[in-house]
């Protein structure tokens, strides 16, 4: 292990001198990780660093031959996994309000008016509207009705308020399905980034595994040595 001083150390892939909170102790690398370097004709020495610059780049390479090996070609999407993964970055954001902001003044004019027109307040008002205009026509202007029965008026009024809300409608259902299908794609990717970090997660609670029963057995080993010398001068 290089080191300068009790601060920095020298990187055993950039060989750049840097501090050591830059810095990761090649000994708590997992071996999946040392592997990676080791075919990329790197020199690894366990008691020594790697910068995180390095190290990133290497789990960058080494999540990308996961998913590469399961999925074959990345799309968008699982790139914009593996770059979050790399840089930590929090993948997890709110859809419905970065969808809103980009919605355009008649697509959230069409979601008010599907919400309202598939609601009980426009129901109730629709059949009190069309009541009055029946009770106006048939009991009030019985004698002189502007539209009398059968109500062709009336009739035709419906046939365009109903022409005009069903394409409205479908422009609110249209942008919903567009929704869905973005946080659904999202849903996949947070999905997709807990899988790996989960895999990584083990494959870091292995080395440490590994790493301290070794260390069990250097001590067992140190204790069964100093129990025969213990032997050994009490024999003498």
């Amino acid at each position: 292990m290089k080191t300068s001083s009790k601060s920095t150390a020298v990187c055993q892939i950039c060989k750049k001198e840097k501090k050591l909170n830059e810095l990761m102790p090649g000994i708590s690398i997992p071996n999946s990780i040392v592997d990676l370097i080791t075919q990329n004709n790197y020199k690894w020495d366990p008691e020594g660093f790697i910068c995180f610059d390095d190290l990133n780049k290497f789990r960058s390479e080494f999540v990308h031959g996961i998913l590469t090996e399961e999925k074959g070609t990345l799309s968008e999407f699982e790139k914009e996994v593996l770059d979050s993964i790399v840089e930590r970055d929090i993948l997890s954001r709110d859809v419905d309000e970065s969808y809103e902001t980009k919605a355009s003044w008649g697509e959230k004019l069409s979601d008010k008016i599907a919400k309202f027109g598939g609601s009980w307040p426009f129901i109730i008002i629709f059949l009190g509207f069309i009541l009055i205009w029946m009770i106006i026509n048939v009991v009030i202007l019985s004698s002189r009705s502007f539209d009398p029965y059968p109500f062709i008026l009336l009739n035709l009024v419906l046939s365009c308020i109903a022409a005009i809300q069903a394409p409205v409608i479908m422009m609110s259902q249209n942008r919903q399905e567009s929704k869905d299908r973005v946080r659904s794609m999202h849903d996949y990717q947070v999905n997709l980034k807990a899988e790996v970090e989960i895999r990584r997660l083990h494959d870091k609670m292995d080395h440490l595994l590994k790493q301290q029963g070794m260390r069990m057995l250097e001590i067992q080993q140190i204790q069964m040595e100093m129990m025969e010398e213990i032997s050994k001068n009490m024999k003498k």
